[in-house]
């Protein structure tokens, strides 16, 4: 199965990336761009008997170490 996991932060959370990267592109004429959020996209190969079972597990490599569930929020598509 091919996992994609999304990982952003939690809204009301502060993102001083998201911030530099909205100063930036406001620096370079795009004046309409308003709020931006920076987050990560993470892939993965797993190898699971099942699809319930492969979603208790990236639950748990999510909650783990993947994302920081008091700061972020995360979700993922699996492709079988």
């Amino acid at each position: 199965m091919r996992i994609r996991i999304f990982v952003c932060l939690k809204e009301g959370v502060l993102d001083p990336q998201g911030k530099a990267v909205e100063r930036s592109l406001h620096s370079l004429g795009y004046q309409e761009v308003r709020d931006v959020r920076v987050g990560k996209y993470i892939e993965i190969s797993l190898d699971a008997p099942s699809r319930p079972a492969a979603e208790a597990r990236i639950r748990e490599m999510c909650d783990k170490l993947l994302a920081n569930p008091v700061i972020e929020d995360y979700r993922f598509e699996i492709q079988e």
